[in-house]
């Protein structure tokens, strides 16, 4: 056996690796607070200079900024966001945030649900649970993302009614388009969405599921900023905007269909106008549906109209095209219902 002393490590050894991790998380905490303070600093700059603009951004005293060490987290309990067109979401609560390594991405979450108001059409609530994003804020086109995982649409009383009842997503995202500076991407996804009782969805679907897919791009994006007393897409449309390369997918029911159209837009009235082609997989049984709707929202005498026409042809696999022209929606000589309203 040998009779040498154990050996002894100096202490500062043990003592350098906690003392390095001491400086890092006295760095880290330096970091996390100037950049609360510069969050919170922004927010309310931001929020003033809405107000000014027309907008209501309640409460008008945000909660303080938490979430250290990692996140950088602000809560709005009662929240309300209304635009100067009569647009407003209200929320119970709101809760917007970042990773401290990385505020240039924001999620805003409404967990408990919200409200939506739309002009002239009354309010409708949304449950479910919603998130939304915004990252590459320091870029004139940042990307966008709205998610809503298994929403309920509920009207209020006396509102007008909504198109879909319920889903399992909704899903709709916005990026900067590469090829072209001006223009951005939109991807719409609507997966397995019921319609209300005797709507124009739930005939379509044959009072089965609807799903969507579709995407395009929008010309002349950057006259989107801004939301004035006529909405977002007045102003874009009077400066040419337009919905182009549009494609995408449909199914409802057992009918299902490819999409595609070169553009469309709006005209003064808000009205979408253009033409959209479908390679359509068995048409008849989602037009009959569609002709069997009760709700005044469908002409019902042009549905029939247009499902007597395709049923000569059986219900095999055809073109079809859709035209939106003078306000309304069209297949062939027989309308269908009022075109979609952008503003």
């Amino acid at each position: 056996m040998s009779d040498q002393p154990p050996a002894r490590y100096p202490r500062r050894r043990l003592v350098l690796p906690f003392a390095i991790v001491g400086v890092l998380l006295a760095i880290w905490t330096i970091w996390w607070f100037v950049l609360a303070s510069q969050v919170e600093k922004q927010l309310g700059l931001r929020t003033e200079q809405l107000r000014e603009a027309g907008w209501t951004i309640e409460p008008r005293e945000f909660s303080g900024v938490s979430g250290w060490p990692f996140r950088v987290r602000v809560e709005a309990p009662e929240a309300r966001i209304g635009a100067p067109s009569g647009h407003m979401v209200a929320a119970p609560r709101l809760v917007a945030e970042a990773m401290a390594w990385n505020p240039d991405k924001w999620v805003l979450i409404a967990p408990d649900g919200l409200t939506l108001t739309r002009p002239d059409k009354g309010r409708v609530a949304v449950g479910g649970v919603i998130r939304a994003s915004a990252s590459g804020l320091r870029r004139r086109t940042p990307n966008l993302a709205l998610e809503m995982v298994e929403p309920v649409f509920t009207p209020h009383s006396g509102a007008e009614v909504f198109p879909i009842r319920a889903a399992q997503r909704f899903e709709l995202y916005a990026r900067k388009n590469a090829a072209n500076p001006g223009g951005t991407d939109v991807l719409l996804r609507l997966v397995d969405a019921q319609g209300r009782p005797a709507g124009p969805v739930e005939g379509l679907s044959q009072q089965g599921r609807l799903s969507l897919e579709l995407e395009a791009t929008l010309t002349n994006a950057q006259a989107l900023r801004g939301m004035d007393a006529a909405g977002v897409f007045a102003a874009w449309t009077e400066a040419g905007g337009r919905f182009a390369a549009v494609k995408g997918e449909i199914s409802a029911g057992e009918s299902r269909a490819l999409i595609s159209s070169e553009g469309l837009r709006a005209d003064e009235d808000g009205r979408l106008v253009g033409a959209v082609a479908f390679r359509a997989e068995k048409p008849l049984s989602a037009i009959a549906g569609l002709a069997r709707s009760r709700d005044g929202a469908v002409n019902r005498v042009g549905a029939a109209g247009a499902a007597a026409a395709t049923a000569a042809g059986g219900n095999r696999d055809v073109a079809l095209t859709i035209e939106f022209r003078d306000g309304r929606t069209w297949l062939g000589p027989f309308p269908l219902s009022p075109a979609p309203k952008l503003f």
